[in-house]
Formats: structure tokens, C-alpha cells, sequence
């Protein structure tokens, strides 16, 4: 196991460190149907490999413009996000990545943790249009994620072939989580698109 990728970070070193983690979710989550497995798995494997990831979860949309805490890795997180608030409600209400280099100057956030400086929400959209979660990535570095270009968190994994086993289907398939590994356009970020 490799060290976990530490700042200052080069985006050399870190396209090399995405790289990494796609390789290792494509291996551990091949053939894998359920939901919160892949969640889980995703979420464990962006936040050891980057020593600057602080929390690394997913909020699952579960109604009416509502989140909720689904796996993670770090502190204790929100448990409740309605779309109306903070990063992570912007990141689903628009279905666009939300970059925040610092967390203080971002209207309505919400302090999950005090320590947090800088925060990624990436959104996850089924092939269909709908909005099944957004993946969040907070940091205790201000602009952890970079600025002035993409943002550095993609993807992790190509696409994955579920099995066909229908009774360890909790949700969305797990292969809904995974989608291209395309680089999004050079001044703005895309929504993280799932791929049947």
C-alpha cells in the first residue's frame, strides 16, 4: 500500500494518485450490485489515498430535496442536508461540482466540523437524469482541492459489470456510482455522470 498522497501536490501527483485509487475500485468493486458496498468501497479508498481528505462520504438523496449521511470515512457528518443549504445542497440543486478553495466565504455553509477549510461535492446522476447522491470531500487545508482549473476529483473507477443476483439490490445498482473516466472541460467542472 502506498502512502497517502500528502500537500503540497503537484497535479502530476495527483492524476498519478486518481489513477491509483480507479485502478483499485475497478479490482475490488468488479462484479459488485450493491449500493452501499460500492459507496462504502469508494469512499474508503479516495480518503486513504489522500492524506488531505479530512471527511470523504456520500450524502444519498432520499426524498423531496433531501440528503442524508450515507458511507464515509472521517468525524461524524450532517446527518440532514436539505437542498436549500450549504455545499453539499448547492452541489444537488445545481448538478454541478461545487469547488470551494474556502469554506468561510461560501454563503450558507454548514460547519460539520469545525476544523474544515475547504470542501469538493461532486454530483452522481444516473443515466436517466436523476439525481442519486453527491460525494463530499472535506479538507482542514484551505484550497486543498486546487483552484483556477478542474477540479482534481473525478471519477475513481471505469465502470463496473454487476452481477445478476437481484437479492443483494438495496438501491441503485452499484455500477450506477461508476461512470467515464473523461476529464471535464478545461474552466468547469461536470456533474459526475453514472453510466448504465
Amino acid at each position: 500500500m502506498e502512502a497517502p498522497l500528502t500537500l503540497p501536490a503537484t497535479p502530476e501527483q495527483r492524476e498519478l494518485t486518481y489513477h491509483r485509487v480507479r485502478d483499485a475500485l475497478a479490482s475490488l468493486l468488479d462484479g459488485e450490485d450493491d449500493w452501499v458496498a460500492a459507496m462504502a468501497t469508494v469512499a474508503c479508498e479516495l480518503h486513504h489515498a489522500f492524506g488531505y481528505y479530512d471527511w470523504t462520504g456520500f450524502y444519498r438523496v432520499v426524498g423531496e430535496e433531501m440528503l442524508v449521511i450515507g458511507p464515509y470515512q472521517g468525524g461524524h457528518g450532517c446527518l440532514r442536508i436539505p437542498f436549500a443549504r450549504g455545499v453539499c445542497g448547492a452541489a444537488a440543486r445545481t448538478r454541478e461540482t461545487q469547488l470551494v478553495p474556502d469554506v468561510h466565504a461560501f454563503p450558507d455553509h454548514i460547519a460539520c466540523a469545525s476544523g474544515t477549510q475547504s470542501e469538493i461535492v461532486v454530483p452522481v446522476i444516473a443515466p436517466d437524469g436523476t439525481l442519486l447522491a453527491v460525494l463530499d470531500v472535506d479538507s482542514d487545508a484551505r484550497a486543498a482541492f486546487g483552484d483556477r482549473r478542474p477540479p482534481p476529483l473525478r471519477p475513481p473507477p471505469p465502470p463496473i459489470r454487476p452481477r445478476k443476483s437481484p437479492e443483494s439490490r438495496a438501491g441503485p445498482p452499484a455500477h450506477a456510482l461508476l461512470c467515464s473516466t473523461a476529464k471535464p472541460p478545461a474552466e468547469r467542472s461536470t456533474p459526475w455522470r453514472v453510466r448504465d
